[in-house]
């Protein structure tokens, strides 16, 4: 038996031999030859990332939005949350504390359903100061609830702003205040997101273009911001849901009525400020000229609506999906939580809500896709080159 065993052994071994020694004497194959793959980009996995800005907790806000916004927001199971800014909205100005109710209230709604969190800093976070007397000053309880950015090497962005991978894409927060031209620390991350097929999100709280309440920064922050070519910039600040077609570093606007794009059409910019803030009405719905948008901004708009709301956007190698889910409660006009901001004005005659005359519930008010132009492959073995064989 043990000899047996032996021989087995030994046969199998010759076996072997004889197979490699009749592969390496057989003639190679030229690289033209070679089967063309996709570069290695991260794994095909879907990635689902929830974005709400503005919820306000605190007395100022609209508590029945922020509670049905932020039930609906768990239910999506998402991976990560991207907070767009504004979490504490405190009743009186220049306030000397924040008081740790508030700061109980967005660890059991805002931190503990996400295993991973970015958060910008909203200007009614910061502390008070002239400008703005009711800032909450919040921010430095807030902020160490967050998961923090990535570290790479490099110029290194100030207090508040960075970088962090998230599945398929790069997520960068850029501070606001002051503002200050994120491009030398950035725009290397951004080269890099690419070169390994990522996509690029980036987060602020105040929108570089919006038709709410317009400031033209046009020739600054919208510029600096599509010079780095992201798919997406999100914004909150304005109590409002706004997305505009994508623009291209030219100015160019690529439109789609459908809502479909692909990467190269531009930059889209997104508004989500409806996570529980008081509406305020759109300047030219108020009649306020200063502040109304120029006529090629209200071009570029594709959407916009006074409404409860939050996004999740699932991103996969090859495709970002948005959809903007509408969440309506029960509207009592006349009580004190209106959502309505100065709910006696009178311009509020003429103006509709997104939910007024719609039930009670979440549904999707729209959808939105950037599908990534084919990649071009490449050979694993490179090309001859000359004098080759």
């Amino acid at each position: 038996m043990k000899w047996f065993t032996v021989k087995i052994i030994f046969l199998l071994t010759l076996a072997l031999f004889v197979n490699y020694s009749l592969s390496e004497s057989a003639p190679r194959k030229t690289t033209r030859g070679i089967q063309k793959v996709m570069a290695p980009f991260p794994q095909g996995t879907v990635t689902r990332i929830t974005i709400v800005g503005d919820t306000g907790t605190g007395e100022r806000a609209y508590a029945p939005g922020f509670s049905a916004v932020q039930k609906a927001m768990r239910d999506t199971m998402p991976d990560a949350l991207l907070h767009l800014g504004d979490f504490v909205y405190q009743p009186e100005p220049f306030p000397d504390s924040c008081p740790d109710r508030y700061i109980k209230e967005i660890k059991k709604t805002l931190v503990g359903p996400y295993p991973l969190r970015l958060f910008v800093a909203g200007d009614n976070d910061l502390p008070a100061n002239k400008n703005k007397p009711k800032g909450s000053g919040c921010w430095d309880k807030i902020d160490p609830l967050d998961s923090g950015f990535d570290n790479p090497h490099g110029q290194q962005p100030r207090a508040y702003e960075g970088t962090r991978v998230v599945g398929n894409a790069l997520i960068g927060v850029i501070h606001n205040y002051p503002w200050q031209d994120p491009t030398e620390w950035l725009k290397p991350r951004i080269e890099k997101a690419r070169e390994k097929g990522l996509w690029v999100i980036l987060a602020v709280h105040e929108p570089a273009l919006t038709t709410a309440w317009y400031v033209d920064k046009r020739d600054t922050v919208l510029k600096q911001l599509n010079a780095l070519k992201p798919d997406i910039v999100f914004a909150g600040n304005q109590h409002s849901y706004e997305r505009f077609h994508p623009i291209g570093p030219d100015g160019k606007v690529i439109k789609s009525e459908s809502g479909k794009y692909q990467s190269s059409d531009g930059t889209m910019h997104i508004v989500s400020g409806g996570g529980g803030a008081t509406f305020k009405p759109f300047a030219d719905q108020q009649k306020n000229e200063e502040h109304t948008a120029p006529k090629d901004v209200f071009d570029a708009l594709a959407k916009r609506a006074l409404m409860n709301h939050f996004i999740t956007l699932d991103i996969s190698r090859d495709v970002l999906t948005g959809t903007v889910w509408r969440v309506c409660v029960k509207d009592e006009p006349y009580d004190h939580q209106n959502p309505r901001w100065r709910s006696r004005k009178e311009f509020w005659n003429s103006i509709t809500l997104e939910c007024d005359g719609k039930p009670e519930g979440v549904t999707v008010y729209e959808e939105f896709e950037i599908k990534e132009k084919t990649r071009k492959p490449y050979s694993l073995i490179p090309p001859l080159g000359v004098g080759d064989n």
